[in-house]
């Protein structure tokens, strides 16, 4: 991309940063590269905060308005912290969302992957929703996990290991074909 490339508000995902335990500091700056919202739960504000990240919001009741100048809040209200940040974003229009946690509870995610695009980074793994018919081009030899309960999986171009372990049989084009409903899939990162 040119120097004078702009990138408009609402562009790039934003990021919503849960906890950074198992995260590498690498990807963290990959994800941080083109300016996103950065939403962050208080402790992980703290620790951004003693890097010198700016965080744009915080996501609780109450919060340290010393940690850093211009911060806004998204209280809790009651919800869980994920809940509040993606009730959030939706409401204003944000088309995608990164996600770091080490904890992954998928119920907290699913009624808001149809309404906004989720990818979630949990250690080594990327994890994102699919729909019925998804398909992807993949080299061959790559796992995928699949993370969700799913009724009548047919898939094209993988080798079942069990447990929801596939690997892709050759180079090319994998898919997956289920019941209703959406699918969370795990790529090694």
């Amino acid at each position: 991309m040119s120097s004078h490339h702009i990138v408009r508000e609402k562009q790039e995902p934003a990021l919503l940063l849960l906890s950074l335990g198992n995260f590498s500091e690498e990807l963290l700056g990959q994800l941080l590269e083109w300016s996103p919202t950065v939403i962050a739960t208080p402790l992980i504000a703290e620790q951004m905060n003693s890097y010198e990240i700016k965080i744009d919001i915080i996501v609780a009741d109450e919060i340290d308005k010393t940690l850093q100048s211009y911060i806004r809040q998204i209280p809790q209200a009651g919800a869980s912290q994920v809940e509040a940040a993606l009730n959030f974003l939706i409401q204003n229009e944000y088309k995608a969302v990164n996600v770091v946690a080490d904890d992954v509870n998928f119920n907290e995610f699913t009624t808001f992957a149809s309404k906004i695009n989720i990818v979630i980074y949990s250690g080594n793994q990327k994890i994102y929703a699919v729909n019925p018919g998804f398909s992807k081009w993949k080299p061959a030899g790559e796992s995928i996990r699949i993370l969700s309960l799913y009724l009548n999986l047919q898939t094209n171009g993988l080798a079942d290991k069990g447990n929801g372990d596939f690997v892709t049989t050759t180079d090319g084009f994998i898919s997956l074909n289920f019941d209703d409903g959406l699918l969370f899939i795990a790529e090694e990162i």
